[in-house]
């Protein structure tokens, strides 16, 4: 596995250096080294993508849908499938919110990042299960009453890190005549995400989720609802013929909703990532997962944010409450004091992060106000057990 690109030493309030534990990779992950050299191999090269014949033209136009065809691949499209590229996530989201068929509603639950809870403009909405079991039976009673053309669900939580039942929930939708789609955001950077597999039909996630921060995301999946609708962006690119008096035509497949000038380089930077990440196993990172939860369960004034049960599978995120006393001085202090970086607040899952607050905080001490904001330790590639115990001994 390449290396990622790191900052190295920090200095601490006190004078001293420290290695950075870099313990906010949900949030945005480093840089692989392999995509900062493939960007840096291309720049040389930059020109316009689709619009030119000229050398440089040719060579972006060719690098920019060999990177489509290696996403693709990543992601086990099907025949027929289309690869969207996007700003994000939350972008790719939006995208597919303005594809799904006029009046069809989209069933998602209450623990959703925001990305897939706001975007939807006829919804379902579900509690947030207790189990992946529960999610699944939810689902199945829910679609009996309720005529869905979409679901759509995360597959690893941005809050939790636990693993949803994605393969179960699309057997569910299916049988119902519903489409499933995937927030794979949290999930991409650490077990392969693959639509044949899943039996899924969209799939979004964000290439600096995936150590390549270059500004883009990708929305893959069936192409018949992209091809049906307007463009997601009217302009030039989407366009393939406009006439005063016949109007526009606009362009299928991926140009359809890619109008304007394409992020090329967030496009070479995501496919050099996969390329990095296809097939990769992680077993460190469930060993550090372990590790952090253990050593948390010891502290006193801390309780970890969970909303299945504490044997579900985890990717390498865990946020926890801690009593008496501020989270973002909390945060500030484990970075002036011990060269840490974690995140506060509510991880733009408000509803969920709330409730789960309260639920830790009452398992602490019952009668004790929850803390308005959770920390969260995230982490992936380039992540030691010296950081975990540098965290774990700096609560404490």
């Amino acid at each position: 596995m390449s290396t990622i690109l790191s900052p190295g030493d920090v200095k601490l309030r006190d004078g001293r250096s420290v290695d950075f534990a870099n313990l906010d990779i949900a949030a945005t992950a480093p840089c692989l080294r392999v995509v900062a050299d493939a960007v840096a191999e291309l720049l040389p090269f930059y020109g316009s993508v689709h619009r030119g014949a000229g050398a440089l033209s040719e060579r972006c136009t060719r690098e920019y849908e060999q990177a489509r065809e290696t996403v693709a691949d990543f992601l086990g499209a099907r025949d027929g499938d289309t690869v969207v590229f996007t700003r994000n996530t939350t972008d790719a989201l939006n995208l597919l919110a303005r594809v799904v068929p006029e009046g069809a509603a989209v069933l998602t639950f209450d623990a959703e990042h925001h990305a897939n809870l706001l975007p939807w403009k006829k919804t379902v909405h579900l509690d947030a299960p207790r189990s992946p079991q529960e999610a699944v039976a939810a689902l199945e009673d829910a679609l009996r009453r309720e005529r869905c053309g979409l679901v759509s669900v995360t597959a690893a939580s941005n809050v939790t890190g636990e693993v949803w039942p994605v393969t179960a929930l699309a057997d569910v939708a299916h049988r119902f005549g519903a489409r499933l789609a995937v927030d794979a955001a949290q999930l991409a950077p650490h077990a392969p995400v693959d639509l044949t597999a899943l039996g899924a039909d969209y799939v979004a996630f964000s290439g600096h989720k995936v150590y390549a921060p270059f500004g883009a995301g990708v929305l893959a999946g069936r192409a018949d609802w992209l091809d049906a609708a307007e463009p997601y962006l009217a302009g030039g690119g989407a366009s393939a013929h406009v006439d005063d008096d016949a109007g526009v035509r606009w362009a299928t497949g991926p140009a359809r909703h890619e109008a304007g000038t394409p992020n090329l380089l967030g496009a070479v930077a995501i496919a050099a990532a996969c390329r990095e990440l296809a097939g990769a196993d992680h077993p460190a990172e469930r060993a550090l997962v372990a590790r952090l939860r253990a050593g948390l369960a010891e502290l006193p004034h801390v309780e970890e944010l969970r909303l299945f049960g504490p044997e579900a599978q985890r990717v390498g995120i865990v946020s926890f409450a801690v009593l008496g006393e501020d989270p973002g001085e909390l945060a500030t202090r484990l970075g002036r004091d011990h060269g840490i970086g974690v995140r506060t607040g509510l991880f733009c899952a408000h509803p969920l992060t709330r409730r789960l607050l309260a639920e830790a905080t009452a398992r602490l001490d019952p009668s004790a106000q929850a803390p308005a904001q959770a920390v969260r330790a995230s982490f992936g590639l380039g992540t030691t057990q010296a950081h975990i115990d540098r965290l774990l001994a700096a609560l404490r």
